[in-house]
């Protein structure tokens, strides 16, 4: 499993694991865990990064409407994992 390292806006940093991406409408997105398995928080990032760019740059999706859409689509990916909020 991959593992990256997010850095917040005031230089905290978030090790998390990529449990799926997909693209919609022309932008990745992946749905991410603080833990490689068994409960954990999940967090959506939309990758922002230019096409040409060697780093990707990845921000959190924080639109209520466009998460609750995200999720389903990783929940309908991922037919054996639970979600809870």
């Amino acid at each position: 499993m991959e593992k990256i390292t997010f850095e917040g806006e005031v230089g905290e940093k978030l090790n998390l694991y990529i449990m799926e991406s997909t693209r919609l409408a022309g932008v990745d997105y992946i749905l991410a865990a603080d833990v490689p398995t068994g409960d954990g928080d999940c967090y959506i990032l939309a990758d922002r990064s230019e096409p040409d760019a060697e780093e990707a740059v990845y921000e959190m999706v924080e639109d209520e409407k466009m998460l609750d859409y995200l999720l389903s689509v990783f929940a309908e990916l991922m037919d054996d994992v639970d979600f809870e909020f």
